[in-house]
């Protein structure tokens, strides 16, 4: 799979179908259940269908997506970080989710900092959006800290709940 940024200690790179058995235990982790939502992928072949139609149809479509956040130094897989562009928003947004076991190392701050360079420099997005909900403290901290601001609020199409919007 192609690797699209590389910092001190991570590799950052398309996802694939070796990517399954990882994107299975993500995909059902406790904060992505709660923050992102259920997104109904209980099998490894699902996961798999979720890899293609999801994190591969984006690269093909926008030039872009969510990757796979890779351990340097013992090439495991620890989240995925990257940008998603949504019906509801103008400009793309970055989007992140680690595994429980991996957080609070600095681990998704250097891997959404990498990402913002490689946005800005080799993708030429000027805009950059991020989005959340009011009561999750450690992605509005993570925005912030990657320069994003506080722009507004949006519902987003059949939803109710009202997420915050961040605008670089």
């Amino acid at each position: 799979m192609k690797t699209i940024v590389a910092s001190e200690r991570l590799l950052i790179r398309e996802a694939g179908p070796k990517d399954s058995e990882f994107i299975l235990e993500l995909l059902n982790s406790p904060n992505w259940l709660e923050f992102i939502g259920d997104r109904g992928v209980k099998t490894e072949k699902q996961a798999l269908t979720y890899i293609e139609t999801s994190l591969r149809h984006s690269y093909s479509n926008h030039g872009f997506g969510l990757y796979v956040v890779i351990l340097q130094e013992s090439i495991t897989p620890i989240g995925l970080c990257g940008f998603l562009q949504r019906d509801y928003l103008d400009h793309p947004d970055i989007g992140f989710a680690t595994l429980p076991s991996f957080e609070g190392f600095g681990y998704t701050f250097e891997a959404c900092s990498a990402l913002m360079g490689h946005a800005k420099q080799s993708l030429q997005l000027k805009s950059i959006l991020g989005i959340t909900t009011p009561s999750n403290l450690k992605s509005r901290n993570l925005l912030t800290k990657i320069g994003l601001v506080e722009a507004g609020t949006v519902i987003p199409p059949g939803k109710k709940e009202e997420l915050l919007l961040f605008s670089n």
